[in-house]
């Protein structure tokens, strides 16, 4: 299985397609494995000319963990976070987007296009406004800025992804996974039952480690607000999200795209906060002609 030292850390990644066509990072969100982002997307990109790479986040899957590090309690953050300061976490988004760009490194690649999902898009905005020379464009899906006057997400929808499994048993971690899918998952493009089953039951097989995503949320918390970060970004930029996230609600890339100069925004109806099959050949031509606009008007 393919693994390189970046940023100091031991990163999992795989890399897809002719490595002489131009590269694609792809960054994964909270807690999420790089299996979140469907096989067939990863090929549908590579059939537009694309070297496509995707990689597990610090914390997940089977990148390095960090074992024993404490995160600060998430009512401390919070209390924290109002009072403008910053806590002291494991590590920052930052680091996560250092993360990336070392495995670039690693590679030999020198600039790559470079899109994120969720926190993934968190920390690509980071990539886009903290090493713009390593990037070709940014491309944030379902992701937000850390405005804290936007809208929450869906009581429900924050139950599902924080709640913890009653017990490590297989099954009753794939039923888990399941639930949490179908709740932030996309209204109009509901996942088939077995296929979703047969998928969560290879992710918690490949891994599972519960510790990773409290750290990750830490990481969130602290980071706050980027619009001031995000005004400064001058890569060509592409924000896709589903009108129907209960997660990360639509006004979270509205504001990403009004807060980073000549953004475009692309919203889809009935798009929640997964990568249905059915989305995917819809998102993978806006993330292609992004990419090679970005390229032409080099």
């Amino acid at each position: 299985m393919p693994e390189a030292t970046a940023n100091g850390i031991t990163i999992h990644y795989e890399d897809h397609g002719d490595p002489g066509d131009p590269p694609i990072l792809l960054i994964m969100g909270f807690g999420a494995q790089l299996t979140l982002w469907p096989i067939e997307l990863v090929e549908a990109l590579v059939a537009k000319g694309f070297r496509v790479i995707r990689y597990d986040n610090r914390d997940v899957g089977l990148s390095q963990k960090f074992d024993g590090v404490k995160a600060p309690g998430m009512l401390k953050m919070v209390i924290m976070s109002k009072i403008g300061m910053t806590p002291r976490v494991p590590y920052t988004l930052a680091d996560m987007a250092d993360d990336g760009i070392g495995l670039l490194t690693a590679l030999g690649i020198e600039r790559a296009h470079i899109v994120g999902a969720s926190m993934g898009g968190m920390i690509a905005q980071h990539v886009a406004a903290r090493h713009a020379d390593r990037a070709l464009s940014l491309t944030s899906i379902f992701s937000t800025t850390g405005n804290p006057k936007l809208p929450a997400a869906k009581p429900e929808a924050i139950k599902a992804l924080v709640k913890r499994p009653k017990s490590t048993e297989e099954d009753v971690l794939v039923a888990h996974g399941v639930h949490l899918s179908r709740t932030i998952g996309s209204p109009a493009y509901p996942a088939d039952e077995e296929r979703l089953r047969d998928r969560v039951r290879e992710n918690v097989r490949r891994s599972f480690y519960p510790e990773g995503p409290t750290r990750h949320l830490s990481a969130i918390v602290a980071d706050g607000d980027r619009r001031a970060m995000l005004k400064d970004v001058r890569l060509p930029t592409l924000v896709l999200h589903g009108e129907d996230d209960p997660l990360v609600p639509v006004e979270g890339g509205r504001d990403t795209a009004a807060s980073i100069p000549g953004a475009r925004l692309k919203t889809i109806p009935g798009w929640g906060h997964d990568l249905p099959l059915e989305l995917v050949d819809e998102v993978a031509d806006a993330i292609a002609d992004h990419a090679h606009g970005a390229m032409q008007d080099a």
